[in-house]
């Protein structure tokens, strides 16, 4: 099954106005027009605005950096999918490493999300993985089934359809270590395989990102793996150069 490759870059609380919109601008620049994988950014929350009217009529996707579990009411900071969609928002980053170990966020309320994502058309890029120590204990199989089956309990083997997942090996994230093209293939394979014996034809088509410090001095081999379909791009994505060398990788 051949998929299309995604590449999104996760801005994460960086940059300012005049950054951002440069960065955009340099992306756009660089983006040639027949580039054979899809590409996204997912700037600051504030900056959303005049992100998305730079990318009006652009072939690159604008995506959040969370998504609210509700709807709308007295749910103070949060931004609902609704929301999101009125800025041609289609991307939202669910479950995040980062969301899930400094706030505390759980399965149940990354599913939450996610299930609204899904409601409004918004594509979640659900994220899972696994802590050093868990990996160290073996439990990377463990870790990932369970915060799977958080969101397929809730919201069914289908959605997968109009979702996007990444894998993110939590103790490759900004610690300069990288999973080798062996290991991140290896957790892919066995993503995509436990979708599989679910349904097979979701499995196939499902899009699933790499989202452990990919660079672009490791991009190709990350993605030249056959269940590796893209990036998650943290660090590298506020640098237009990098991300760039990290989408014509793909």
């Amino acid at each position: 099954m051949s998929r299309r490759p995604l590449v999104v870059g996760n801005w994460k609380m960086n940059g300012t106005r005049a950054s951002s919109m440069q960065l955009v601008a340099d992306i756009l620049a660089g983006l040639p027009g027949d580039a054979r994988a899809d590409v996204g950014v997912c700037p600051s929350a504030v900056f959303i605005p005049e992100v998305a009217a730079a990318l009006a009529g652009k072939n690159v996707r604008l995506g959040a950096q969370n998504v609210a579990d509700q709807d709308e009411g007295a749910y103070t900071g949060e931004i609902s999918a609704a929301m999101l969609r009125e800025f041609n928002c289609t991307l939202a980053i669910v479950g995040h490493s980062e969301r899930r170990a400094i706030y505390g966020e759980t399965d149940a309320l990354v599913a939450a999300r996610y299930a609204k994502a899904i409601a409004h058309g918004v594509t979640p890029i659900l994220c899972v993985g696994e802590t050093l120590e868990e990996r160290e204990a073996n439990a990377t199989f463990k870790v990932v089934d369970q915060q799977m089956a958080a969101v397929l309990d809730l919201c069914g083997v289908e959605s997968l359809k109009k979702a996007v997942i990444a894998y993110e090996p939590v103790w490759a994230i900004g610690t300069g270590r990288t999973a080798t093209t062996e290991q991140a293939q290896e957790v892919h394979a066995y993503i995509r395989s436990q979708i599989a014996a679910r349904d097979g034809g979701v499995a196939d088509k499902l899009q699933i990102l790499y989202g452990g410090s990919m660079k672009p001095d490791n991009a190709a081999a990350l993605l030249s793996q056959p269940d590796v379909d893209g990036g998650l791009i943290g660090g590298a994505s506020l640098d237009a150069k990098s991300f760039l060398a990290i989408c014509l990788a793909a």
